[in-house]
């Protein structure tokens, strides 16, 4: 691993999730608003409670 340079900054990952304004991923529906469920390729899951949803095969 390197060493970061002085001055260079890492962007924040909370802004990823946003697309003006309002959330790209689905709330979790236990948990509430601001508990977003993680988006795999076969599911998608609250880090928080665990609930999952799996995601339908349409062929």
């Amino acid at each position: 691993m390197g060493k970061k340079k002085k001055g260079e900054k890492k962007p924040n990952k909370i802004w990823t999730i946003y697309d003006g304004g309002k959330a790209k991923n689905t709330a979790c529906p236990k948990c509430g608003p601001g508990f977003f469920l993680a988006a795999h390729s076969n599911r998608s899951s609250c880090g928080k409670c665990g609930y999952t949803e799996m995601k339908s095969k349409e062929a």
